[in-house]
């Protein structure tokens, strides 16, 4: 077969768009739209990694920073969310051998998603509105800074998404907890009880233990993604929220009412705001990526996972942990309340090391219980992901000093080992694992193109990753502050550097969006948004 006929045909023609099922089309349009997005956020990253080698005469200042907004969000919302709801809304059904509950509630997530992130991307880099993702008050609302219509548009874009996200939110729990036509009657509540840790706790109270797996209602992965869920619930309530509060403001100023910015505290507010905002960083991405992390370690070795009951209390008690962390944020706010700082900020954050290692040593016991091993591209990135987080979440723990928080606050340290090796090498491989494990149950068995490139796309996006924030962190412990712009080149080796390991990430998308390109062809890609003939409620392929 040419090359032509490849790449617009696919890998030995075997992928057949019309041979899937809704529920695979639709998993692969999340995959397509999260990976256009993801495509925006590096580009735009690497816009900003160039900038800071050396101011671009024709981005002014105000493009840069409303870059800078957009950047985090777009890959939040557009991409991570986007993966993480497609798959789950695959591997709900999958796992409890039922139908989604809904088809339609899950095209509207996908919908709402991609149109709201591109309303607010296009806004930002149209006008320039730059309050920064943190929106302390009474920023988004100074109207001497930004004008109201852009800010109007920009919150209207995140509503989208957060609408989108309940109904996701919806979607999963009515999964869970319905009985589908002709099935034996299940009890909802039980279910819904169980998957969230509660009939644990109160058979522990009641002098009952269970010892297998078996005897639980859902699987583990149900629990993870369940857990996960109650923090993606509160997260969209507040976001919404504090997106309401800045459109009445913002609404208010077109219709010639100006409203004091006095009236709100921005103590409280800020406690409020960082309280839903961290439910997506240490609340969502680890009771989620620890939920991965165990469907992975099982359907890669075919084996149980090592420790199942303490797998459950660590993921319940990671919820918890989650929803008292928060203050880590605030710790140089000079009037955050000292006992904030020191309960939360440093004392429940450093919990973490505990949580998240115990899922560590779980997924690989469970590993190193089935070797030897084939290594498979899943595999692969699953230990990509998991190096990933064990260098972003001591670096995170570091910043929860008072203490070193006074030097680190603010600077390229928090933004470069923390954030990004935490989101590029923790986080994406850990979905890169997740997107190659996939790929041949939603094409119904294609074979991936080239093993070559899926190994180049490895490497050099682990090194690319850990190199950019590496390298931002060398700066940030020089000095180097974030949300900057130095026209001195005080920084300029370190930013050459992390600009070159940056552009390995760039290629290494490029090289995955290829091979999976001449994995599908062409026209496969583009058959996967048209409408399938088959019934949306059928079960997904055993």
């Amino acid at each position: 077969m040419s090359f032509v006929q490849t790449l617009i045909g696919g890998n030995k023609g075997s992928f057949k768009p019309e041979s899937l099922t809704p529920m695979q089309k639709l998993t692969l349009r999340y995959v397509v739209v999260g990976l256009v997005y993801y495509a925006f956020a590096a580009i735009e990253g690497m816009i900003m990694r160039i900038y800071q080698v050396k101011p671009i005469s024709f981005i002014p200042p105000k493009q840069y920073f409303g870059i800078l907004t957009a950047h985090p969000l777009v890959g939040i919302f557009g991409s991570t969310y986007m993966l993480v709801f497609g798959a789950f809304l695959f591997l709900v059904p999958m796992l409890l051998k039922k139908p989604l509950w809904s088809f339609k509630l899950a095209n509207w997530t996908w919908g709402l998603i991609t149109v709201g992130t591109f309303t607010f991307w296009l806004d930002g880099f149209i006008s320039h509105y730059a309050p920064l993702y943190t929106l302390y008050w009474p920023l988004p609302a100074d109207f001497n800074v930004f004008h109201p219509l852009s800010g109007a548009i920009f919150i209207t874009g995140i509503a989208l998404i957060m609408v989108g996200t309940l109904l996701f939110v919806l979607n999963i729990f009515k999964t869970i907890t319905y009985t589908p036509d002709g099935a034996a009657p299940v009890n909802g509540k039980l279910m819904l009880l169980d998957s969230l840790g509660f009939t644990g706790l109160f058979n522990l109270f009641r002098g009952r233990r269970r010892n297998q797996e078996e005897d639980y209602l859902t699987p583990l992965p149900i629990v993870a993604i369940a857990r996960g869920t109650v923090d993606t619930l509160f997260n969209a309530l507040i976001i919404t929220g504090t997106g309401v509060l800045i459109l009445i403001y913002m609404i208010a100023e077109l219709m010639g009412h100006s409203l004091r910015t006095s009236a709100i505290d921005a103590l409280l507010y800020k406690n409020w705001f960082w309280w839903g905002l961290d439910l997506i960083a240490d609340g969502l991405v680890l009771i989620y990526v620890a939920g991965v992390w165990y469907l992975l370690a099982m359907l890669i070795t075919g084996k149980k996972l090592f420790m199942q009951k303490w797998a459950r209390a660590a993921l319940a008690l990671e919820m918890v942990v989650s929803w008292t962390v928060w203050s880590h944020h605030l710790l140089s706010d000079q009037s955050q309340p000292a006992i904030l700082k020191v309960v939360s900020g440093e004392m429940v954050t450093a919990f973490e090391l505990i949580t998240t290692g115990l899922a560590f040593f779980i997924t690989l016991a469970t590993l190193w219980s089935a070797r030897p091993l084939k290594m498979t591209n899943p595999l692969k990135f699953l230990i990509g992901g998991l190096l990933g987080f064990a260098l972003a979440i001591p670096a995170g723990i570091m910043q929860a000093d008072v203490g070193l928080n006074r030097i680190l606050h603010n600077t390229q340290w928090i933004i470069g080992p923390h954030v990004h090796v935490a989101i590029l090498v923790g986080l994406t491989m850990t979905l890169y694992s997740v997107v190659y494990f996939l790929l041949p149950i939603l094409t119904n068995g294609a074979e991936l193109w080239s093993q070559k490139l899926a190994n180049l796309h490895f490497w050099l996006h682990l090194l690319g990753g850990i190199g950019m924030g590496g390298f931002m962190g060398m700066a940030g412990l020089h000095g180097m502050l974030r949300r900057t712009i130095y026209y001195n080149g005080e920084y300029e080796g370190y930013m050459w550097l992390a600009a070159l390991s940056g552009s390995l990430l760039l290629i290494a998308l490029g090289v995955f969006l290829f091979n999976i390109v001449m994995t599908l062809g062409l026209r496969g890609a583009i058959g996967v948004f048209k409408k399938s003939d088959l019934d949306a409620r059928e079960l997904l392929p055993q």
